[in-house]
């Protein structure tokens, strides 16, 4: 089976998910390099396509140009498009982060091929690609093949599939010229804005602690920053937080917010609505702190903590930095 990643990078930068889509996509297509190949979308980029080697693809794509430094779902679409046509895959794989969910869907209505979205395992058994993704808030997790033969789209949940390096593929640079969308030329970013930190993302970060209604106010996240800083996670947020000004829209974890799946995740006063626990609940480790020893999220808690979080936050932070 020929499969073709999708590597994002943002700012002249490889996320973290690149590595994990094209280790996924080489598994899939059995180990053979011959049988995978990468694209890699942006400007001033062909300096990325080394990091890339050793990671099972034998060819890597590159569209890169001024139209192509910011995204645009209408370019992105057109680029991607034309890596298809030169490569002929059977299988298209990309992270199922904020750009691969707005462009990926894009991409199979203009190809006329299936998408599996979210998901958190895949393996080929005798040519067919068989992916579990969670539902109904991750109550249920929905067993879907990849009919053979049809040209079809996955797109894997962040942190699921370890970045392996296998040392095959050499990732041999290819460029493509793509003409810019008509379109997507009546299309301008203005402006992007950035938050100020420089911890990486909530869909990435391998360890999150996040704050609920419990919090109280604003200024009581620091409790949870400074003890972000000393294990070097990002700060997340419920939707209850959120919709009382305590956090930002971008920090919230939920069915409405970001889907996160770290390795450690820190629950403070969130007492675990299905809404949140639909966003955080395939995250490796669990401990959560609350003084409500009943609250759902003890429930899928590897570790519960009944306590109030004013107390046990400082606690944990001293002893975080007496082990680090």
């Amino acid at each position: 089976m020929k499969v073709l990643a999708f590597a994002e990078q943002r700012n002249g930068k490889l996320k973290t998910s690149a590595f994990e889509v094209l280790t996924c996509a080489a598994k899939l297509a059995g180990g053979n390099p011959a049988d995978v190949a990468v694209v890699i979308i942006g400007s001033q980029i062909e300096g990325l396509v080394s990091e890339l080697k050793g990671f099972g693809a034998d060819k890597a794509y590159v569209v890169d140009g001024g139209d192509f430094a910011k995204y645009n779902c209408l370019n992105y679409v057109d680029a991607t498009a034309s890596a298809v046509k030169n490569f002929a895959p059977e299988l298209i794989v990309a992270a199922a982060s904020p750009m691969g969910k707005d462009l990926m869907p894009r991409l199979a209505a203009k190809l006329d091929a299936g998408i599996i979205s979210d998901v958190t395992a895949a393996k080929t058994e005798g040519g067919i690609v068989r992916c579990t993704k969670p539902m109904y808030a991750g109550k249920v997790l929905a067993k879907i093949a990849v009919k053979k033969g049809n040209l079809s789209i996955v797109t894997i949940r962040p942190n699921v599939f370890p970045a392996e390096k296998s040392n095959t593929g050499g990732a041999a640079p290819e460029k493509l010229t793509v003409p810019v969308n008509p379109i997507a030329a009546r299309l301008l970013t203005k402006e992007i804005r950035k938050g100020s930190s420089e911890k990486p993302d909530l869909t990435e970060a391998s360890t999150i602690i996040s704050g609920g209604r419990a919090m109280a106010n604003a200024e009581n996240f620091k409790i949870l920053h400074d003890c972000a800083d000393v294990i070097g996670a990002t700060v997340g947020a419920s939707r209850a937080a959120v919709d009382s000004g305590y956090a930002s829209h971008d920090m919230q974890v939920g069915q409405t917010g970001k889907t996160v799946n770290p390795n450690l995740y820190i629950a403070c006063g969130i007492s675990g609505s299905i809404q949140h626990m639909a966003g955080m609940r395939t995250s490796k480790v669990i401990v959560a702190i609350n003084t409500d020893a009943d609250a759902p999220i003890f429930g899928i808690a590897t570790y519960g903590i009944v306590a109030d979080l004013f107390q046990a936050v400082p606690l944990l932070t001293k002893k975080f930095k007496e082990m680090l």
